[in-house]
């Protein structure tokens, strides 16, 4: 009977800890992910770009999902002119 109560917390620790691994991840590592994913699709879209001559970051305007309406986002800057235009 000792046996199968040890094997039973064993079992009840190990459920424990894996729940305290995923919500750890879901709280704190996940909402960076998403923002980086989100972020990196909206650059890959832009339709206008003005960015400085010399590195730094691009202010860009998307399309929003709905390709109707824009906002703008802040790119990096990963090309040599000084506009981008998609559009």
């Amino acid at each position: 009977m000792k046996e199968a109560t040890g094997e039973l917390n064993m079992t009840v620790v190990t459920v424990v800890a894996i729940a305290a691994v995923a919500a750890f991840f879901y709280a704190f590592i996940w909402p960076g992910i998403k923002t980086n994913i989100l972020n990196s699709t909206k650059c890959a879209n832009v339709i206008d770009c003005n960015c400085p001559a010399s590195g730094g970051t691009c202010t860009c305007t998307y399309l929003k999902e709905d390709g109707v309406t824009t906002d703008t986002v802040t790119c990096p800057n990963n090309e040599k002119g000084n506009t981008i235009s998609n559009g």
